[in-house]
């Protein structure tokens, strides 16, 4: 399967520049998918209850099979999940998404305990395992649905995200490189107002294929906390 997978996302690349508008997007369905009782790299569920006292966010960096793999391997966090957010269509399929027209970056829901990961180390993580300055691409990965973005849940978090991205935008200035072009929100008012898991197979991908697809294209600069 992980062969397949590979090519429809190398023929389904799109290179749409913009965000399709609520009016444009498709009308997806109001069924979620179902994904595993577990994650399989942590072992623990990927949706809700999550324990008390952890936090969710919402990271877009491109290709969410590498994303979730480099996340789940955090000290601190609890559960990651393959997810489209920021678009229109409610419940995309991946085919769907692949054409740009829902609106969604592919994502992953991060499930962490801030005492152990402090949300600025993880938002560290975010900026250096990416480059948030390539606009709607990731390297190879043409397209609204690679476009780099940050989707919070609380206010604390949106406050370290826009203060930590102005003291990395410093870094890159210096190395040379462009403005972030990374997308901030809060997660409940962002277009839809929500996510929507990927289709089981997605879910730690890179366990599941080990060789396939990863595609993470690095400023190399470092973001200071």
């Amino acid at each position: 399967m992980g062969w397949l997978q590979d090519a429809i996302r190398q023929s389904a690349m799109r290179t749409a520049t913009t965000v399709v508008d609520a009016d444009s997007a498709l009308p997806g369905r109001p069924e979620p998918v179902s994904v595993a009782p577990v994650n399989l790299a942590t072992g623990n569920p990927m949706v809700p209850p999550f324990p008390e006292g952890y936090q969710s966010i919402v990271l877009g960096m491109g290709c969410f099979w590498g994303a979730e793999k480099i996340l789940w391997q955090l000290e601190g966090v609890w559960t990651t999940a393959a997810v489209y957010a920021g678009g229109w269509t409610p419940n995309p399929t991946y085919e769907e998404t692949c054409t740009g027209a829902t609106g969604h970056t592919e994502a992953v829901l991060v499930v962490f305990d801030p005492a152990v990961l402090p949300v600025e180390r993880l938002l560290a993580t975010f900026f250096e395992w990416h480059d948030p300055t390539q606009g709607m691409r990731q390297g190879n990965d043409m397209g609204t649905q690679y476009r780099s973005a940050v989707f919070t849940t609380t206010p604390e978090q949106a406050e370290v995200a826009r203060r930590l991205a102005a003291t990395y935008q410093k870094e890159l200035d210096a190395a040379g490189y462009g403005p972030l072009t990374t997308e901030f929100g809060m997660l409940d008012e962002v277009r839809s107002g929500e996510f929507a898991y990927a289709e089981d197979y997605h879910q730690q991908y890179l366990l599941k294929n080990p060789g396939g697809y990863d595609c993470h294209v690095r400023s190399g600069v470092a973001c200071p906390i």
